[in-house]
């Protein structure tokens, strides 16, 4: 939980998890990266060697401190499900005026909240990372005094027998972060001396209630180096009192996860401490760093550390509980909507089968893997501050299912910052088949904007489906799968733009018929279709099992009206009209028909029948 206003000593801090096997292989690789380093052009490269595998992804990088609503209802699922989401970090801040610190009333102000997200995180499989300072009232916002002021330890001890009482009546199981940046003066004012007082007492109660709950911490703002005293210091004590966490855990905004990871390793072995589980960066990304470039940099960072990851948060007030973390926005009616970053994270999400090496560049990185049971390998990529042309150079193609005939298709898309508005979805920007020689080949990325992120998608030549998103250039609203329904005869709808699956297509190419795809749903699995095959303007257009008939058939007839390469018409083989939103509407929730399609001069005024395809090359 940061705000610049809140914390301007952010800026000038010196310093912000055992490593399965991919993590050690990726980690002797890793390139020791300048942080939150300013926008430059430098050509560079990336290897991916796909013959060197281990694992397959657990999304290390996919949690966040707080992001969503005080009763936990909102945002929907799909933006947490569809980005393979599994941290919540939460204790209520920022609600009122203080927490326990300051009245019993404010602390339950506060536990209502937590205990609402955290019943929302159980719901969605995630992990529940418990913040007692806010419940405190030790958010950096308040005014109160401090656990052990004065020598005096009541309240504290009262506030942490509320707190474990609580826990047990709703059968919480969570991970106690006992004190956030501890070693900040805005979460906590005393010495060093009477944290460590608080740690123990802490520490004590919690193994003591919770025996198979795990411990996090110190949740730090520097970086575990030896050069920290302040780190140091808490190791040499938790050390000597037995008082170590579980889960060690400290915060990079902007720090690089590598080194930190590493220095936290050495600083451990040297105060004769073991780690038996991955470090915890519960507070990761800079305001700056939080971009699709930035975010798939770190995802990189993160995977190659072998350190999970969540998200930092630099909201205040209610807004700290929305938006996902700056993941997405609102329009003007309050619907969301997600940012570029949050389909650097989807993507991250499809990422299956077993990471493969990835060698980092100049202020590059990111993360390669391949699924040869799904038939493809994904590469994402982020920047932290480079520009210029990116080579990615794609080594051990033999060891992967993508490869046909010595060739190999890949698809580049691009993610675009769109200056930190919302996004409907990525850009391909070259779609092509590479010849491979010697079990290897490579593609390179235009990197003009540091804050775009890009992927790499390996295919079989073969496999020529298309995916993508449909907007309406009349309304700018998507082709959406009403209510994410998976039935039969579900009439489409036009909807805002959210990122799910319920909008993305995938345009499988109809053998012998020039530009004619069937267009299925990605949630449903359901085509595109015009009901009973009719062949009159009104008739609904809807999703049915696929069949291959005429009716689930659609030509695309490409639009110049507005100068976009990337429009079309999307027109029905069995009735030669096109797919059109009904009444020419701008308003979300606007049944998708079939009507007869408009002439060309008029589409430049008529855009109900003209679709943006972005994933289309």
């Amino acid at each position: 939980m940061k705000s610049p206003r809140i914390h301007p000593s952010h800026t000038t801090r010196t310093g912000r998890r055992t490593v399965p096997s991919v993590a050690v292989l990726l980690t002797a690789l890793a390139a020791t990266l300048v942080p939150a380093a300013p926008s430059q052009a430098a050509d560079t490269g990336v290897t991916v060697d796909f013959a060197t595998a281990g694992g397959a992804p657990t999304y290390r990088a996919s949690g966040m401190i707080y992001g969503m609503t005080p009763n936990g209802s909102l945002p929907q699922d799909h933006f947490f499900k569809d980005i393979k989401w599994h941290f919540m970090r939460a204790g209520g801040a920022q609600l009122n005026s203080g927490g326990y610190g300051t009245s019993l009333a404010d602390y339950q102000t506060r536990w209502n909240a937590t205990l609402a997200q955290y019943k929302r995180t159980a719901a969605l499989g995630g992990t529940f990372v418990l913040l007692p300072h806010d419940l405190w009232g030790a958010d950096s916002t308040t005014s109160q005094g401090w656990p052990g002021d004065n020598g005096d330890w009541t309240k504290f001890d009262n506030f942490v027998t509320q707190l474990i009482n609580d826990v047990k009546a709703n059968n919480m199981t969570v991970q106690w972060d006992l004190w956030n940046e501890p070693d900040g003066r805005g979460f906590w004012a005393p010495s060093q001396s009477q944290y460590l007082q608080m740690w123990s007492r802490f520490h004590a109660r919690v193994r003591a209630a919770f025996p198979g709950q795990l411990i996090v911490g110190p949740s730090m703002a520097g970086q575990p180096t030896s050069s920290n005293t302040w780190w140091t210091t808490y190791l040499t004590y938790v050390k000597a009192h037995n008082v170590a966490p579980d889960i060690y855990s400290w915060h990079d905004e902007p720090a690089d996860p590598v080194p930190g990871v590493a220095g936290a390793n050495s600083t451990l072995a040297a105060a004769g401490l073991t780690n038996t589980r991955p470090y915890q960066i519960n507070e990761y990304a800079a305001l700056s760093q939080q971009n699709p470039g930035g975010g798939a940099w770190f995802i990189g960072r993160l995977e190659r550390a072998g350190a999970d990851g969540l998200r930092g948060n630099w909201a205040s007030g209610t807004n700290l509980h929305d938006y996902e973390a700056n993941l997405l926005t609102k329009n003007s009616s309050g619907q969301y909507l997600p940012l570029g970053e949050w389909f650097m994270y989807r993507y991250y999400g499809s990422q299956t089968g077993n990471i493969v090496n990835l060698t980092p560049g100049t202020n590059t990185d990111g993360l390669a893997t391949k699924d040869n049971t799904a038939k493809n390998a994904k590469v994402l990529l982020g920047s932290n501050g480079n520009t210029g042309n990116v080579t990615v150079n794609l080594t051990g193609l033999n060891t992967t299912s993508v490869v046909e005939s010595g060739k190999v298709r890949a698809v580049v898309q691009r993610v675009p910052y769109n200056g930190g508005a919302a996004v409907a979805g990525p850009e391909t920007i070259s779609d092509t088949t590479l010849t491979v020689g010697n079990n290897a080949a490579s593609v390179s990325i235009p990197w003009s904007n540091a804050k775009d992120g890009y992927t790499v998608t390996l295919l079989p030549p073969s496999s020529t489906t298309v995916s993508t998103v449909a907007v309406s250039e009349n309304s700018g609203q998507c082709l959406d799968d009403t209510n994410l329904s998976t039935a039969n005869g579900t009439q489409y709808q036009q909807y805002h733009c959210e990122g799910g699956y319920q909008q993305m297509l995938d345009l499988k190419p109809v053998a012998g018929k020039t530009n004619t795809y069937t267009v299925v749903d990605e949630l449903s699995g359901k085509c595109l279709d015009v009901s009973a095959a009719s062949t009159a303007d009104g008739a609904a257009v809807i999703q049915y099992t696929c069949n291959g008939a005429a009716n689930q058939q659609f030509t695309l007839n490409p639009v110049t009206a507005l100068g976009n390469s990337q429009d079309y018409q999307l027109v029905a083989v069995h009735s030669g009209k096109c797919v059109d939103v009904s009444n020419i509407s701008t308003a979300p929730g606007a049944l998708i028909h079939q009507w007869t399609c408009d002439p060309a001069s008029a589409l430049s005024t008529k855009k109900n029948q003209i679709w943006r395809l972005p994933g289309k090359f």
